[in-house]
């Protein structure tokens, strides 16, 4: 990578002029991005006004001046401290598997150049000790789990690590050590500490295996059936599967598997209930985009189809759901969730809520940065456009067929 396309692309694009502001006023087909296909030019529209306040005011060493931090009445002080490793941490898990796309001169392209840039430049400030942006990877429990989902992002885009000095690598190796010193909850949060060292084993060589192995272990045995796990030893009728487990749990074993650490039968299990769970995920999708809204972190709006998303970019759909089925679900869910008035502020900055500004929406762990979660609906714009994800036309998806009076197959559980 070379180190000055940054100074090269602000040239293309000023910095006093958001690629969001370039393209807003533009139509959402090919004519604003050079893209044949009205669904992925709105997914990178979305996309684009979600990530861009957050990785260009990091980048320029402004965040923690500049973004608002919404939380519940009371909790502003205890957010405040968290909220930025939040945002940044959560944008790169969704923004990730676009930024590993190969950079063309076409608009998409050079808009993705823009962005790897902005987005580079921003982890090296976050974690650079000397920066008035140095986040927070220590203090109260919060930055474990943001730190996870910064280094899922980064098994998720290697190139971003690889743009990084030896001195940036250097300081984000430390800090993703640092946030060993939080103990994890007897939960989904095991899986934060798995994620970090699975990030430090694929960046660096060593992980500490025993996270990983103890994580792994205790969600094989809070496998509930169906596809289904416990968050913790209990059930939870919520999207954590999604938000967190399914996806963490996969690429945690996958990182371990390509390093020789794991049986690749352990994996393909996983798969098989992740395939499940993604097919449970699309029947969740109304004929209008809702989905039931139950459960805890619903601010964190279409993030609940995380594990969906990450199955398509994959390529791991199960021969039960067409990729053309799902896309216009996604879409569909996207639109419901991103374009109500209110998901933003008047600067851009998404404020709480699943269907607009909702602020009782957010528990007291919710804050402005936490909506960033939003991110990872996107992870199938890392298909490139011409993947027949893309290309196939709009189909509709099970909800829309059922209720539309369609003939549609029965639906069945799996065992193991």
């Amino acid at each position: 990578m070379n180190r000055r396309t940054f100074a090269r692309m602000a040239a293309v694009l000023p910095a006093s002029l958001h690629i969001s502001e370039r393209v807003s006023d533009q139509s959402v087909g090919a004519g604003g991005y050079g893209i044949n296909n009205d669904d992925r030019a709105y997914w990178l529209q979305t996309l684009v006004k979600v990530a861009e306040p957050v990785v260009l005011a990091l980048s320029e060493n402004r965040l923690k001046a500049t973004m608002p931090v919404e939380s519940a009445p009371g909790q502003e002080a205890g957010r405040k401290v968290v909220s930025h490793l939040e945002a940044i941490g959560r944008t790169v898990a969704g923004l990730a598997p676009w930024l590993q796309l190969d950079i063309d001169d076409s608009p998409e392209g050079r808009i993705r150049q823009r962005l790897f840039d902005l987005t580079w430049k921003a982890i090296a400030n976050g974690v650079d000790p000397k920066s008035p942006d140095y986040l927070n990877f220590t203090k109260g429990g919060q930055p474990l789990v943001d730190a996870a989902f910064l280094a899922h992002g980064l098994l998720r885009a290697p190139k971003l690590w690889s743009a990084l000095s030896a001195d940036e690598q250097s300081n984000l190796v430390q800090a993703l050590q640092a946030s060993r010193v939080i103990k994890p909850g007897y939960n989904n949060w095991l899986l934060f500490s798995a994620m970090v060292e699975a990030a430090l084993l694929k960046f660096t060589g060593w992980g500490d295996e025993l996270r990983m192995d103890y994580a792994i272990r205790q969600h094989l045995a809070w496998y509930k059936g169906d596809g289904v796990y416990g968050d913790g030893p209990d059930f939870h009728w919520d999207y954590y599967n999604s938000y967190v487990i399914q996806p963490m749990l996969l690429d945690v074993v996958k990182t371990l598997t390509d390093a020789g650490k794991a049986e690749k039968g352990l994996y393909d299990s996983l798969l098989a209930r992740a395939q499940r769970y993604a097919i449970v995920q699309e029947r969740l999708i109304g004929p209008d985009g809702s989905f039931a809204a139950f459960g805890r972190s619903l601010a964190y709006r279409c993030g609940a189809f995380q594990l969906l998303s990450q199955v398509v970019l994959q390529k791991n759909l199960p021969e039960e759901l067409s990729a053309a089925q799902v896309r216009s679900a996604l879409t569909a869910v996207i639109r419901r969730t991103m374009d109500a008035p209110g998901t933003f502020d008047a600067k851009g900055w998404l404020q709480i809520g699943l269907c607009g500004h909702q602020p009782s929406i957010g528990e007291t762990y919710i804050s402005t940065g936490s909506l960033y979660l939003c991110s990872v609906a996107f992870l199938a714009l890392g298909l490139p456009a011409s993947d027949p994800f893309w290309t196939d036309p709009a189909t509709d998806w099970t909800s829309k067929k059922i209720w539309s009076g369609q003939d549609v197959k029965t639906d069945h559980a799996i065992k193991g």
